[in-house]
């Protein structure tokens, strides 16, 4: 049985950003991992999870330069009761924008500076025009955090 949990919090209102669900979900449940791989829509993540998880990661869209109001939501939400429980969390970002996503990533930057979680990388931006690669790049972003957490290293 896994011993850790990473969770996935995906904002996906439409088919293209359901399959980049899909594609962290595939990433982090990777054959090779002994990880336990949770899927939750914004809307319907508890601080619960949140503290259950070992790591997060989060994907939302890039909705008028801001995070999906969904995604504000999630940590309305859940801002508070983690605050102190869970500092020092690996996290990870992918960010589907039409635009450049700059906003967006700002905004995640600063409430989770503020919960102290730890980035694993840059948020990855998914910019412009649907591209398929971008499915690929979710799921290599999902199994890196996985096996890291997997292994200690974050």
């Amino acid at each position: 049985m896994a011993t850790k949990t990473l969770l996935i919090v995906a904002h996906a209102p439409s088919p293209n950003t359901e399959k980049l669900a899909q594609a962290a979900y595939d990433g982090a449940s990777h054959p090779d991992l002994d990880i336990h791989v949770i899927l939750k829509l914004p809307q319907d993540t508890q601080p619960e999870d949140v503290l259950a998880a070992d790591a997060l990661l989060l994907g939302t869209t890039e909705n008028l330069a801001y995070m999906a109001g969904m995604t504000k939501e999630f940590f309305d939400r859940c801002y508070y009761p983690v605050l102190e429980k869970k500092q020092g969390m690996p996290f990870a970002l992918y960010i589907r924008a039409g635009h450049d996503g700059t906003g967006t990533k700002l905004a995640i930057k600063t409430i989770t500076t503020g919960l102290r979680w730890e980035w694993i990388q840059e948020a990855l931006i998914l910019q412009g025009d649907w591209q398929e690669v971008f499915t690929e790049q979710v799921e290599e972003l999902a199994m890196t955090l996985a096996a890291g957490v997997e292994a200690g290293i974050y």
